[in-house]
């Protein structure tokens, strides 16, 4: 589609004229590719500093409730490891979804001639 977008101009118009309409789509194309880079990277960096930070403080809480109740520690310790494993997986979906927008590129066909 975006290939007949680009070559329709030149049914139309010039040679010339046809030339930049192909050099504007590439930098289109040049310029997806750039910003699924950056938009990957930093939803990454975002998702990991906030997952760490969020799993420090678990571990922080839970090891204040176990020096506070030490018999309780089994339950604590339990359910922290349950929130941990919830926190990551959230940041294992956010490198999932940078993988995808990296590697498989799902809206590249609207970009790419």
């Amino acid at each position: 589609m975006t290939l007949a977008l680009v070559l329709a101009p030149a049914l139309v118009l010039g040679a010339e004229e046809a030339k930049v309409v192909k050099e504007v789509a590439q930098a289109y194309a040049v310029n997806y590719f750039i910003w699924s880079v950056i938009v990957a990277g930093l939803g990454l960096a975002l998702a990991a500093s906030v997952g760490a930070m969020a799993q420090a403080k678990a571990v922080r809480q839970a090891l204040e409730g176990m020096a506070r109740q030490p018999e309780a520690a089994g339950s604590i310790q339990t359910a922290m490891i349950l929130g941990l494993a919830f926190v990551e997986s959230l940041v294992i979906y956010v490198l999932l979804v940078s993988l995808i927008l990296l590697f498989v590129n799902p809206f590249a066909k609207y970009f790419v001639g």
